[in-house]
């Protein structure tokens, strides 16, 4: 039997008329008629008692009914899942992030309006080595990131730009440098840079200053950078959204005077995604990335 079956008996108990049935289901009274019969004699029982006028549910007839019901409304529920999974309205994204993408808020901002959307789509959010987060997006154990650009990615991952940003000097409050009224790239050539993950922003300070820098410990999340400098371990070019979020003992945030570098926030995802629900979010994102700021 098939789901159809299902779908003439129930009409068929509900009318206890085959006419009416028929009419409902858009088929021809003797088409449906042979339908329960195959059934009746698939199950090897009768299901309804012929009247002159109507029909009457059999024991096996009542016993079946609870049980097409529920069937069939499973089915109808299986078929619309189904069909909200492949529009992308449904499904799950395992997504990763550095440190900064939550200090500039953009992460928050783009998956809460994307939850308020898609409420049954659901996320796992883990904070990753940006060193190593790519490599995870292409294997797939990750399905897209928040990366701090620019980086090399392998070929099959594409980026969305998002947030451009500026960086800010962390330095050991009882440094020389706090002294000065303006800090240039050139007062920073004897210092040693502790190396948050992404190093742009301290080559840029550094050709800024006709220098090649003196390179210290690169320990990983911005929070380690930071805790480095509190020590006096030296000083860090560091995403100047991080300067309200990250406040350590001994440590004074100053602006680079003569030199702006910048870098930008982006979301990086496999170029041919297949997953509807992913997919869903980078167009999300994309949408969201090109609306202007008010």
């Amino acid at each position: 039997m098939e789901i159809r079956h299902f779908r003439y008996f129930l009409a068929v108990a509900k009318h206890r008329n085959f006419s009416r049935a028929a009419a409902q289901l858009g088929i021809a009274p003797p088409t449906l008629t042979r339908q329960i019969q195959d059934m009746e004699s698939d199950l090897g029982t009768r299901l309804f008692l012929r009247l002159q006028r109507e029909v009457s549910l059999t024991d096996a007839g009542r016993a079946l009914q609870a049980e097409a019901e529920l069937t069939v409304r499973q089915f109808e529920a299986a078929q619309l899942n189904a069909q909200r999974a492949g529009r992308g309205e449904t499904g799950h994204i395992e997504l990763g992030y550095v440190a900064s993408a939550v200090f500039s808020g953009v992460l928050q901002k783009q998956v809460s309006s994307f939850r308020l959307r898609y409420p049954d789509i659901g996320f796992t959010i883990s904070e990753n080595l940006m060193p190593v987060l790519p490599g995870l997006i292409e294997e797939g154990r990750l399905d897209v990131g928040y990366i701090r650009s620019p980086m090399h990615l392998p070929e099959a991952l594409s980026t969305i730009s998002l947030l451009v940003e500026g960086f800010a000097l962390a330095l050991p409050g009882s440094s020389w440098l706090c002294r000065l009224k303006e800090i240039n790239a050139a007062h920073l050539q004897n210092e040693i840079f502790i190396l948050p993950e992404q190093i742009s922003g301290t080559l840029q300070v550094a050709a800024q200053g006709g220098y090649a820098p003196t390179l210290g410990p690169q320990p990983g999340g911005l929070v380690a950078v930071v805790a480095l400098v509190s020590l006096g371990q030296g000083v860090a070019v560091v995403p100047e959204s991080m300067v309200d979020h990250i406040k350590l003992p001994n440590v004074v945030y100053r602006r680079i005077q003569d030199c702006q570098p910048s870098s930008f926030l982006s979301l990086v995802y496999r170029r041919f995604e297949k997953a509807p629900a992913v997919a869903r979010f980078i167009e999300h994102v994309k949408d969201f990335s090109e609306r202007p700021t008010l």
